[in-house]
């Protein structure tokens, strides 16, 4: 499995509507059909569109996710989707690498709706997603102009791939890994997972927060976090461009969206809009 695309193409079918919120599906570069919605925000028309990119066994549609879009309608308007493998998404998630086909998709169709400025805020896994498809989604890379960001929020991320540091990563991994984890994450999680390994692998969160700038990034990470330590954030930040990055380790801060507070949501939403 790998990400790698020479270009991505967003598709929507005829949208439904529920109250404000617009629901559509899209079709990513490599043919997966994506659950995804729209709601319109606060702010100047069409200025500023936040795309946020959930946490491994998330969807558009837990609690979670949605508080994190109401936090961010006070600023912008805002587009959720679920990854493959994910709610209504078909597919299978691939744990971050083909990913970055979804989130591209997300960042497309928000540009389609005519937004000018695009900010991309990724949760745990989703966090690597969104540091990745910075560094591959620059304009001057193979043009991808259209799927581009243009300030990216890693929140609860992971530096580097298969750790297994702590309990709840080495769960995960067996989950992963194995035809019975799989199996669990498929009815337990309603999350269901490729079993193919990735080849190759792919870029790695910390090889490619250095090709991010001049894109701003902010790198957000909880003291008690229990899937990533804080030498993950510290690495991604050091090999960041220190003119373009923030980082803020934040006291009491546990993991990803489930434990995001309605403050720091705000926060995080003022430094989007600050950088707009």
């Amino acid at each position: 499995m790998t990400s790698e695309a020479p270009s991505d193409f967003a598709q929507s079918c005829v949208p439904s509507i529920t109250s404000s919120v617009r629901h559509v599906a899209l079709l990513t570069t490599d043919g997966v059909r994506l659950e995804a919605a729209y709601e319109p925000g606060a702010g100047p028309a069409k200025e500023l569109a936040v795309v946020i990119a959930h946490g491994f066994t998330g969807a558009l549609e837990r609690p979670a996710l949605r508080r994190a879009a109401s936090a961010f309608t006070q600023v912008a308007s805002v587009v959720t989707f679920s990854f493959r493998g994910h709610g209504g998404s078909g597919g299978r998630s691939t744990v971050g690498d083909r990913e970055v086909l979804d989130l591209a998709a997300a960042v497309r169709w928000a540009r389609a709706l005519g937004y000018r400025r695009v900010a991309t805020v990724g949760f745990s896994m989703g966090g690597s997603v969104v540091l990745r498809h910075a560094a591959l989604y620059e304009p001057e890379r193979e043009g991808r102009t259209d799927a581009r960001t243009d300030m990216a929020v890693a929140v609860s991320a992971p530096a580097r791939w298969f750790y297994r540091g702590t309990a709840p990563m080495r769960r995960l991994h067996w989950v992963v890994t194995r035809p019975a984890g799989r199996l669990v994450s498929r009815y337990g999680l309603r999350t269901r997972i490729h079993s193919e390994d990735w080849n190759p692998v792919p870029l790695s969160p910390v090889a490619a927060a250095p090709m991010i700038a001049p894109t701003p990034l902010l790198i957000v990470h909880g003291d008690l976090d229990p899937y990533f330590p804080l030498d993950h954030p510290r690495m991604l930040a050091a090999a960041a461009d220190p003119a373009s990055t923030d980082l803020w380790i934040e006291p009491g801060f546990g993991h990803a969206e489930n434990a995001a507070s309605t403050e720091l949501l705000g926060r995080i939403a003022g430094w989007i809009t600050e950088h707009a």
